[in-house]
């Protein structure tokens, strides 16, 4: 293994890749260098530096960056302009942050001249083809190491009790148990593991950490009204904020309310079924704002064609393959779309519910009053005409409906 010389681990200072590291050391004998991503997991990244450094990283090899305006201004955002939910439910919290943090590796790598990267993903999960597809797409000839496809250390204990053995420190949880395998960034926190691996059991209440019960939510609801430009949320109650502002102020207003909350089995790309648990309280605002200013400012035809290709797109980033052909082709038809996406949406937040009250674009809106109305429309629209209409569209029914009472 002595053919590799330099590797740029992604690390987060958790007990996978702070053991990953040592790992690396011992087994591959090889310069490592550090990248750790502040995508807003709401946890302090700094503890990362003195967890390296007291594994013997040289403080020039470690990298600790805040990439939180970029992750939601070029990722989490053209993410939600496509309404992007897999398998009906899922948004994709985890999935949107892997091409980020492989895009910056392989730039550290280019970078500090290493020649090869790492990851923590299991040889279960998702994450392995996502950090890899895109590693690969990204510098073709780069070096891979995933240690969970080659060690033997296969399970929590195993990995504590080598971090343990090297003196690594790691964090537990009050209990002294082997904590969740979470996972979060300014979108989501993800549950994996312990009790969510019987789907038959309800996940206990000290579990969520970033909302409310809905139960125990504010009795009297809250209204927030949101301004789009183009798609995006450019401010809130008439306050202009930057993206990362935006994610970060739902997050706290929804888990106020007890929104975001999601319980699902999925299907991976591996091919395993899985139970995750996922609080996403400032996406569910977000989906659900958007799709209600589109309802105004986009055109039948284009609304339905969004519909209808936005489960291949989810699928696309789901599967990790955001840096494809096809999927920069979709978001070219997506942004297209967004243009005249601009106005505002206002909502009601109550006990774990979003629900749109109001929705005005004073420059882009589709609708138009006169025409829906039940009253005198002015004759811009001849209810006469629907006769022809529904007879044409009926023709094919009627000539099948005339050989079935033939026979």
């Amino acid at each position: 293994m002595s053919d590799v010389k330099k590797v740029v681990l992604a690390y987060s200072g958790g007990l996978d890749t702070s053991v990953i590291l040592k790992w690396l050391q011992d087994v591959y004998q090889c310069e490592v260098v550090t990248f750790t991503a502040d995508l807003g997991q709401g946890e302090e990244v700094e503890p990362a530096r003195k967890k390296a450094l007291a594994l013997g990283i040289k403080p020039e090899n470690i990298f600790i960056e805040d990439l939180r305006e970029e992750f939601v201004r070029d990722y989490v955002f053209p993410m939600f302009r496509a309404n992007t939910i897999y398998e009906g439910e899922y948004l994709l919290g985890t999935s949107i942050a892997r091409p980020l943090i492989a895009k910056r590796q392989i730039e550290i790598a280019n970078q500090t001249g290493a020649d090869a990267v790492s990851h923590g993903a299991t040889g279960k999960g998702n994450d392995q083809v996502r950090f890899e597809l895109g590693y690969y797409a990204l510098k073709p000839d780069v070096k891979v190491i995933a240690p969970w496809r080659e060690w033997d250390l296969l399970s929590r204990e195993k990995l504590l009790a080598y971090a343990q053995k090297n003196g690594i420190d790691i964090t537990m949880s009050k209990t002294g148990k082997s904590p969740y395998s979470m996972d979060a960034n300014l979108l989501h926190i993800s549950y994996e593991g312990l009790m969510l691996e019987n789907p038959a059991q309800e996940p206990e209440d000290s579990m969520w950490l970033w909302s409310v019960k809905p139960e125990d939510a504010p009795d009297q609801p809250e209204y927030i009204e949101l301004t789009y430009a183009k798609g995006d949320i450019v401010a809130i109650d008439g306050k202009n904020m930057s993206p990362a502002e935006v994610l970060t102020y739902l997050n706290k207003v929804g888990g106020k309310h007890g929104i975001g909350r999601l319980d699902i089995v999925e299907n991976r790309y591996v091919g395993m079924k899985s139970r995750g648990c996922y609080e996403t309280p400032g996406g569910t605002i977000m989906l659900k704002a958007h799709r209600a200013i589109e309802s105004i400012t986009i055109d039948k035809g284009a609304a339905h064609l969004k519909d209808e290709i936005m489960p291949k797109y989810a699928e696309l980033i789901y599967n990790g393959y955001w840096w494809s052909m096809e999927r920069e082709m979709l978001q070219a038809l997506i942004d297209h779309s967004q243009s005249t996406v601009n106005g505002m949406v206002r909502l009601k937040l109550y006990k774990g519910n979003v629900m749109v009250v109001g929705r005005e674009s004073s420059t882009d809106s589709l609708f138009d009053p006169m025409i829906a109305s039940f009253d005198e429309d002015g004759g811009a629209y001849n209810q006469a005409d629907a006769h022809g209409f529904i007879r044409l569209n009926a023709l094919r029914l009627r000539i099948a409906a005339a050989r079935k009472n033939k026979a």
